[in-house]
């Protein structure tokens, strides 16, 4: 699948905002001391990492391409 350039830069910009949002929770992770709102926040952490691990294949793709 070829993709548009507005398209690459529009994966890269939403990878960029989930990297400071993954920083931020893993950050904010060890400074919170109720166990719920830790486990909530591994489980944001967990999913941030896996749709970082996507966005970074959509962008080799896509570099391959062009």
């Amino acid at each position: 699948m070829d993709y548009a350039l507005h398209e690459v830069l529009e994966v890269q910009e939403i990878a960029s905002f989930k990297t400071t949002c993954l920083t931020k929770s893993k950050t904010m992770r060890a400074l919170v001391s109720d166990q719920e709102l830790k486990d909530i926040m591994q489980q944001d952490i967990t999913i941030a990492s896996r749709q970082l691990d996507e966005y970074s294949s959509i962008l080799s793709k896509a570099q391959g391409m062009h």
